[in-house]
């Protein structure tokens, strides 16, 4: 049930959402006023989360730091790597990559350096009515294709959102025993899946990877311009910090 309230929860708190109720209701109702306070509320939150600058601001204070590769302990037995990177086109029966795959060419990375010895993938499907295609086992498939061998990678196909992904995991990883682990995921996810790992009594470094925040602009293009794609970050910020929120809240982290 919890899996199907966040999937319904994640349109609700929706930047792009607010702003056409708001606009729909300016433009139906009939008392004036309050038309017009709408219409100037519903063009202020547009102006606001399609502001570049103002977005990479909080983005940046929600991140963690990033470290450099040579930060990291010289070896790792798993690199835990978090799924909710792609998706599967049936139809031309293929990988379609999104943006969070940095985390695992990331991890390849790690892996052809000789920093991590294997990948541990945990995670199912994300999808509310497919759970045909499960992606750590896709990912696997992938890395195999990639000349990796099996051997030296792990699945978990059966978790279905983080908290799940560190429960499932102690099934595969027993946390008490002594290997060194590194936790890779997106910049923006690493508070929620860190803490759900250390719940779970994992110890582990993390490495943050796919970062919206980096180095402060202060060019035009960031200042002033709206961009239509900021709204999209709003709604994956938001998500994550109402996620963060309710996870700490019903004792997952």
């Amino acid at each position: 049930m919890f899996f199907y309230l966040s999937k319904i929860l994640q349109y609700l708190i929706s930047p792009t959402v607010w702003i056409v109720v708001t606009f729909l209701l300016s433009m139906v109702l009939k008392e004036a006023k309050l038309k017009r306070y709408l219409g100037i509320f519903s063009l202020s939150m547009l102006l606001f989360f399609t502001n570049p600058f103002i977005f990479h601001e909080f983005m940046r204070a929600w991140e963690p730091d990033a470290i450099q590769k040579e930060e990291l302990k010289a070896e790792y037995d798993y690199a835990i790597v978090l799924s909710g990177m792609i998706t599967y086109d049936e139809k031309f029966e293929r990988i379609n990559f999104k943006s969070s795959t940095d985390r695992l060419l990331q991890a390849i990375d790690l892996y052809n350096d000789g920093i991590i010895k294997k990948f541990y993938l945990t995670g199912g499907s994300g999808e509310i009515f497919n759970q045909k295609h499960k992606e750590a086992s896709i990912l696997q498939e992938y890395l195999i294709h990639l000349g990796i061998p099996e051997s030296d990678i792990l699945i978990e196909p059966n978790s279905k959102n983080t908290y799940e992904n560190a429960v499932e995991s102690k099934k595969l990883i027993n946390p008490d025993d002594e290997l060194n682990l590194i936790l890779i995921t997106s910049a923006f996810h690493m508070r929620r899946a860190s803490g759900c790992f250390l719940k779970q009594g994992y110890k582990f470094d993390t490495y943050v990877v796919d970062r919206y925040s980096g180095k402060r602009k202060y060019t035009l293009d960031q200042l002033i311009v709206p961009k239509a794609e900021v709204l999209e970050g709003w709604t994956l910020l938001i998500h994550e910090i109402s996620g963060y929120i309710v996870y700490d809240v019903v004792g997952y982290l």
